[in-house]
């Protein structure tokens, strides 16, 4: 049988106020690749897979308390959440294709010892490394 190729090309997103992303160019981590048969192409692969992020969203997850009696809340730990919509087409077979699947994780941190506007780039890779897995895996797991 012959290797199948891998067209793996996501594209450019706006974040809500937070910058430009980009899986442009993503790689696939070398452990991937030894475990397939895929290679990576820029063009006329035999898989295609794309996506956008839809939410780039922030909630407090672990309230504390400060102060004395008439104490104020406020968040100790903030989950930081990406939502990626993508879809995947075989050109080799259709069987397994699919359409607007959804794909999230997210990072919690603590505010009041990691800032935000400091440490968002490493969040933000961070989560795209696990959301990327979770998409390659979705598409090419049934091999």
């Amino acid at each position: 049988m012959k290797n199948l190729r891998l067209f793996y090309s996501i594209i450019l997103i706006t974040l809500y106020g937070c910058g430009v992303y980009s899986f442009t160019g993503a790689s696939i981590s070398p452990e991937i690749k030894r475990n397939t048969s895929l290679l990576l192409v820029k063009e006329d692969g035999d898989l295609e897979i794309e996506g956008t992020i839809e939410d780039f969203s922030l909630s407090p997850i672990a309230p504390t308390a400060e102060g004395g009696r008439d104490s104020q809340y406020f968040s100790g730990l903030t989950r930081l959440t990406l939502r990626v919509n993508a879809s995947y087409l075989n050109n080799q077979d259709d069987q397994f294709n699919y359409e607007n699947k959804t794909f999230s994780f997210y990072k919690d941190f603590n505010q009041n010892t990691e800032e935000l506007s400091s440490n968002e780039q490493e969040f933000v890779e961070e989560i795209f490394d696990q959301i990327i897995l979770d998409i390659f895996n979705s598409s090419v797991a049934n091999w």
